[in-house]
């Protein structure tokens, strides 16, 4: 089968539809079929893989993203010949795939990863809500009616969508990760290898240092619980806009030694540093279900969060992880539970492990292929008369 992604940004940029369009196009292409990455920019990137076709375009300021509203003449052609499209950005990759589509009657493949009525609220506050939730539900309406499938991570999204009107067909098939590869890290890291004691336990964090993130929530929580339990540090993997303002406060607050801001590092060394971690604590509210938890979850690291859509869909509280209201204190007395308490801490990291499989690329890779071969096949029926 010849299976066509398309997306609004690809490598080098670094966010979690990168990440799952690559995993998903290498586990595809592991089982025989043909896949190509249609996108916008970076034209002159040497790519480490194959059938990434990319059109010309123009980069927004420095956020990875480039500006055009037609994919070249042979990206069009190419895409043409494709048994399937899917879109996983829907408005620049998602009127390209529509006009294609249009054109040949390929069957259209939609993953709805982001909440955008949440993003525009952090990325465009001079936008009034009424304006950005207006025109999105409005677009999304039309824009989906025009396919064949809507694919959503977790069970509130479908539910967002149904109730501004999306009526087109909605599977929920969890984001996926490499579990094999994170579960065993190639070269793990020790609690020595970044300069801290044997005895220490580690919270950390992973991804973009972005204002979705909640991460000052996360630093006020943890200086509570850090009062309480002096072996306690935390680690912060990652970079973005916020960076600055989070060294800031720690520093204001005197955690200069117990929060480490490690930085960005190479995708593939994420697992090393998951792999010396105790817990994994994330405090965003506002993402449809981060790669970053069921990343953490595959190294077998207990989940602390706050029990918000995308994150409660992933962690089963006193099971795999613990969950807790959007309360600085309520989850600074969680932290000092998993810091101080080794036998829970060992439960909830077995069952991080038995509920990994889940989120296996494997496993959802399969489950949309399946989705794939019934589209084309239904295409061919109808083609056929």
């Amino acid at each position: 089968m010849r299976i066509g992604q398309l997306t609004d940004c690809y490598k080098p940029v670094i966010n979690g539809v990168t990440h799952f369009v690559s995993l998903h196009k290498r586990v595809l292409e592991s089982w025989g079929h043909e896949v190509y990455v249609f996108t916008l920019g970076n034209v002159d990137y040497p790519d480490d893989e194959p059938r990434v076709i990319r059109s010309p375009a123009v980069p927004l300021s420095d956020t990875g993203y480039h500006l055009s509203f037609r994919y070249s003449r042979h990206a069009r052609q190419l895409a043409a010949t494709m048994d399937v499209l899917h879109i996983h950005h829907p408005f620049l990759a998602g009127r390209q795939a529509v006009q294609i589509v249009q054109e040949t009657g390929i069957p259209l493949v939609f993953t709805n990863h982001t909440r955008y009525h949440l993003q525009a609220r952090y990325y465009l506050p001079f936008i009034p809500d009424e304006l950005s939730d207006g025109f999105l539900k409005a677009y999304l309406s039309r824009f989906t009616a025009l396919c064949d499938l809507i694919v959503v991570p977790a069970r509130g999204v479908a539910d967002w969508l149904r109730e501004i009107g999306v009526e087109a067909p909605i599977e929920v098939i969890p984001n996926g990760v490499d579990v094999e590869r994170i579960a065993h890290p190639p070269a793990p890291l020790s609690k020595a290898d970044v300069g801290l004691p044997e005895e220490a336990v580690v919270a950390i964090w992973v991804g973009r240092i972005g204002p979705e993130k909640n991460l000052e929530f996360l630093l006020r929580a943890f200086n509570r619980a850090a009062a309480e339990v002096p072996s306690l540090y935390l680690l912060i993997v990652g970079d973005g806009p916020k960076r600055d303002d989070l060294e800031e406060f720690a520093h204001w607050a005197g955690l200069d030694g117990r929060v480490r801001m490690v930085g960005a590092v190479p995708y593939e060394e994420v697992p090393n540093w998951l792999a010396m971690a105790d817990f994994f604590a994330i405090t965003s509210t506002a993402e449809s279900h981060p790669l970053s938890l069921l990343e953490a979850l595959a190294a077998g690291l207990p989940a602390l969060g706050i029990a918000a859509l995308g994150v409660e869909d992933s962690v089963i509280d006193g099971e795999n992880g613990l969950l807790c209201p959007e309360d600085v204190d309520a989850f600074a007395q969680r932290m000092v539970r998993l810091a101080t308490d080794g036998d829970l801490r060992a439960r909830l990291s077995a069952g991080a492990r038995q509920s990994r499989h889940r989120f296996d690329i494997r496993n959802t890779s399969a489950q949309l292929l399946a989705h794939y071969e019934r589209l084309v096949e239904g295409h061919r029926r109808r083609r056929n008369g």
